[in-house]
């Protein structure tokens, strides 16, 4: 089998990070849409909610729990068929948008939930003391006082999404995974694998830099 150097691989290298970088950042905005509506539902369903409701909350909270609990991997073959129906087919990085939404909704709408209750309950009486809405409380009060630790949460499900990119790389997603299975592993390429690896680093580093500097500078700003 033909084995190219590192260098020659970094043209490959260059058309597997955009497409990560496609797949990573659409299904990170359908995340956080998705993500901040099922974790307002939950937040305002619950019990000490502005809007109880037992039979909603435990039928949302099932969802969460099912979706939280299943491994990216067999998620990625559950929803084989789903993808095709709605894609068009299964291989790719557009189609690899599907898998990783739904895989990663679960955990940042759990992320969205527990920073909502993280505020100050006295604020949102306040609020419903000066006759406002449930639709104001949500936007007016939970969800601005909750924006901190919502980008943190946000930063980690980005860094979640990419580890999930690269595993949908190795069926066929395209990427960095299918990068570094294709042109490393199944290559023997060590030294092409390893620029895969520095990649992922680099970009998993920047991220998370770049999220902990908007927390830490908001933070200042409370």
């Amino acid at each position: 089998m033909n084995k190219t150097s590192w260098q020659d691989s970094l043209g490959e290298a260059w058309e597997a990070l955009l497409d990560t970088l496609y797949m990573v950042g659409v299904s990170f905005v359908l995340t956080v849409i998705i993500g901040i509506a099922l974790g307002v539902l939950l937040h305002a369903s619950a019990p000490d909610g502005i809007r109880p409701n037992r039979v909603l909350n435990s039928v949302l909270g099932t969802v969460v729990n099912i979706g939280r609990s299943l491994p990216f991997v067999i998620l990625l073959v559950l929803l084989i068929p789903a993808t095709r129906a709605i894609v068009g087919t299964a291989l790719g990085a557009t189609a690899a948008i599907v898998p990783l939404t739904i895989g990663s909704v679960p955990f940042f709408a759990r992320v969205v939930e527990n920073a909502l209750r993280e505020v100050d309950s006295g604020r949102v009486e306040a609020a419903r003391s000066m006759g406002a809405t449930d639709k104001d409380i949500i936007v007016k009060v939970l969800l601005p006082e909750s924006v901190p630790g919502l980008i943190a949460g946000a930063t980690l499900t980005a860094v979640m999404l990419i580890g999930f990119s690269a595993m949908a790389g190795a069926i066929g997603a395209g990427g960095l995974g299918d990068f570094a299975i294709k042109y490393g592993y199944q290559r023997f390429n060590t030294p092409v694998l390893f620029v895969a690896v520095v990649i992922l680093i680099v970009l998993v580093q920047a991220i998370q830099s770049t999220g902990d500097l908007v927390v830490r500078s908001m933070a200042h700003k409370r």
